[in-house]
């Protein structure tokens, strides 16, 4: 998992990525690592601090664009913005929300793949801030103990809800699974509509991304061909 880390954060070097605009990096939504960015300061405000002072800058956002904050139907837009921010779209971002995962021992002896298919999540693109609305699918092989079904859903919602990269839900996703389930036999497939693709730039509705990540037993033919069998049917 280390090299694999090493390797991710290097992208960045590897395709000198310091030669591209900052517009040519957001449109063509190149990554730099597998860490989702943040500052050494992060979490010196609380969550009420941190909605304070994003409902006050939404407030002149507002402003700056000329809207009238004293109509009925706008005046609480900032305060509602900085709730969702900080309680709602982008609460991954904070370590306390990440959901308590218990393992438990795999008493059936069940040795075949466990697949958890079409996980619907919503997050959001971390170069302009609008929605990418997807499905997660989720594979893995037991090495002796097994995680209850819904906490793979929290698992992809609590990376979802952070500005991201889909290269790089993909693999937080895959590199927290290995951990938590002490395996490598993990499989983690997206398949999601990007809205700065759809609703701006470019403009095409009709397309969508597909990321994968196959490690240990996943990482052969037969097994991607298995997985893709089920995810089929």
């Amino acid at each position: 998992m280390k090299h694999q880390e090493t390797m991710l954060n290097t992208l960045y070097k590897e395709n000198n990525l310091s030669s591209f605009t900052e517009e040519e990096i957001g449109d063509d939504h190149i990554f730099t690592g597998i860490e989702t960015p943040m500052s050494s300061d992060a979490f010196l405000l609380s969550d009420e601090e941190k909605k304070e002072q994003i409902a006050e800058l939404f407030r002149q956002i507002m402003s700056v664009m000329g809207l009238d904050l004293s109509d009925d139907s706008l005046r609480g837009t900032p305060n509602r913005v900085a709730k969702m921010y900080i309680d709602e779209i982008f609460s991954g971002l904070n370590p306390k929300n990440k959901p308590k995962i218990a393992l438990f021992e795999n008493k059936y002896q069940y040795n075949q793949m466990l697949v958890e298919k079409n996980i619907t999540f919503y997050s959001n693109c971390e170069h302009h801030f609008v929605p990418i609305i997807g499905k997660a699918h989720i594979a893995y092989i037991s090495s002796g103990k097994v995680i209850g079904l819904s906490k793979l859903n929290r698992i992809v919602q609590y990376y979802a809800k952070r500005p991201q990269v889909q290269e790089r839900l993909t693999n937080q996703i895959a590199m927290d699974l290995k951990q938590i389930l002490s395996t490598e036999d993990i499989a983690v497939i997206i398949d999601a509509k990007h809205l700065c693709v759809s609703s701006r730039g470019i403009k095409d509705d009709t397309s969508s991304t597909v990321t994968s990540y196959y490690g240990g037993a996943f990482n052969t033919t037969s097994k991607i061909a298995e997985l893709q069998n089920y995810l089929n049917t």
